[in-house]
């Protein structure tokens, strides 16, 4: 069955009060190297359905999940009835709303899933290989994977709605080394479709910043002033994101709940006018404008709001707080309105702003913290994150990057950073180190940050 059959034939299955089914088709394709040599290479598909069933109470609505990778046409009607059974099961669903209605939204319901291919490779397979003999003859190793999925979302219910929704969404990462290990630098980026990737370009930086490294410098722990380029920007603000819960911050639980109740809605985070912002429409970062989701999280997602139309939306505005995220439940509990999440993240300032080699050469004496790592949040009443520095924390002096120095233990809050900036670099598109593996489709700028904490130093290589 196609998958719009699959979903239609479920709904005429479901017995509850309202139904909706979220069908996922993927199609991937990677590649992966080490030591200059291609290891592996691959192409797979994969599906998955789930249905959402509601069933209505005297306390309240109920939700049952259940979802599933191996579906026929024989066990579908035992997947819709576990779902209805899980919803009679359960409670009163907290986040409960009526399920959405059908607009005039026109997805091209009827077509068939996207495909990619090992073919999505066919001018970056060259020039790794290219990359591969430069590499080589210079006594570098190059590790690293490329990969390119396409995922299809069909979104239906009850209420005869019917959504579709086809993302790609490729990365690749990169790793550079020196023969003995001793030294190690990384780039990444995302694309839609891997024709807009220079890999010349990429291992180009990997090479100077090996070249950086030829010489290392010993550092105490304490506070320096740090330039931190998009990549490690964006693994701050995408945790700075996923805090920003209206559900959490009105029950007074994290950095955006203000003291005494309600939040922080209209207070100034940064005397810099940064906007941080989410467009499912964003030039080379498009994302699904709709709802799809199988299961409810933490106050940011919720299933009754499956095929909810996403907009464009300011988080913070100018360095002000505008919005929080808010299902359509909670909206409906605070008389705010619905704010869902986006899958794309946006921080901008000026757009006459400099580029990070123009910030490098006019900082005196600071850091260059190119990548971030192992990020776990200590505090959430102040957004009080630490993790580690990787693969290149570098010195610059007199306007230039004169040496590598040794790895930290990191302790700030992004939240804290923005009111610290002192300069906020030019956005672009970029992948970020930590949070890639579920979200990739960022522009961030390069930020100044007059003392950021290194916290005490790490052996971690």
């Amino acid at each position: 069955m196609t998958p719009q059959e699959t979903v239609e034939r479920a709904l005429a299955l479901s017995k509850a009060d309202g139904c909706v089914v979220v069908a996922n088709e993927r199609s991937e394709t990677n590649l992966r190297w080490a030591n200059n040599t291609l290891t592996t290479n691959g192409a797979m598909r994969s599906r998955q359905l789930a249905v959402i069933s509601v069933v209505n109470g005297a306390a309240g609505a109920a939700v049952g999940v259940v979802a599933r990778s191996a579906v026929t046409p024989d066990n579908l009607e035992d997947i819709v009835r576990a779902s209805e059974h899980a919803a009679r099961e359960a409670g009163p669903a907290d986040d409960a709303a009526p399920l959405v209605e059908p607009d005039e939204s026109a997805d091209e319901w009827e077509a068939p899933p996207a495909e990619t291919s090992v073919a999505v490779f066919g001018r970056f397979a060259p020039d790794l290989g290219e990359a591969f003999r430069v590499a080589g003859s210079e006594q570098r190793l190059l590790f690293g994977f490329a990969e390119h999925v396409v995922t299809t979302a069909y979104v239906a219910s009850s209420t005869g709605l019917r959504r579709r929704w086809a993302q790609p969404t490729g990365r690749f990462e990169i790793n550079g080394k020196s023969p003995d290990f001793a030294r190690s630098a990384w780039a990444g980026q995302y694309t839609t479709d891997f024709t807009d990737i220079d890999l010349g370009a990429a291992d180009a930086e990997l090479t100077r910043r090996l070249g950086w490294a030829e010489r290392s410098v010993e550092l105490p722990a304490g506070r320096y002033e740090t330039l931190l380029p998009p990549t490690s920007v964006a693994d701050l603000m995408i945790y700075l994101y996923i805090s920003a819960g209206a559900r959490d911050a009105d029950e007074g639980r994290t950095v955006f709940s203000k003291p005494g109740g309600g939040t922080k809605i209209g207070e100034r985070l940064s005397d810099f006018p940064v906007t941080l912002r989410s467009d499912p429409r964003a030039p080379g970062l498009e994302c699904a404008p709709f709802t799809a989701a199988t299961a409810s999280f933490g106050g940011l997602v919720s299933v009754f709001d499956n095929g909810q139309p996403i907009e464009a939306t300011d988080w913070i505005r100018s360095g002000e707080l505008t919005n929080l995220i808010r299902t359509r439940s909670w909206a409906a509990k605070t008389g705010a309105p619905p704010r869902p999440i986006v899958d794309n993240l946006l921080l901008e300032g000026q757009p006459d702003g400099r580029s990070a080699e123009e910030m490098i050469a006019a900082t005196d004496r600071g850091l260059l913290l190119t990548c971030l790592w192992y990020i776990r949040e200590v505090d959430p009443q102040t957004l009080l994150l630490t993790g580690l520095t990787r693969d290149g924390v570098y010195l610059v002096e007199g306007g230039e990057v004169t040496a590598a120095v040794n790895n930290f233990r990191w302790n700030e809050s992004p939240v804290d950073l923005l009111a610290r900036l002192t300069e906020v670099g030019r956005s672009e598109r970029c992948l970020c180190r930590e949070w890639n593996d579920f979200f990739t489709r960022t522009a961030m700028p390069t930020l100044r940050v007059p003392d950021f904490n290194m916290s005490t130093v790490s052996q971690a290589f």
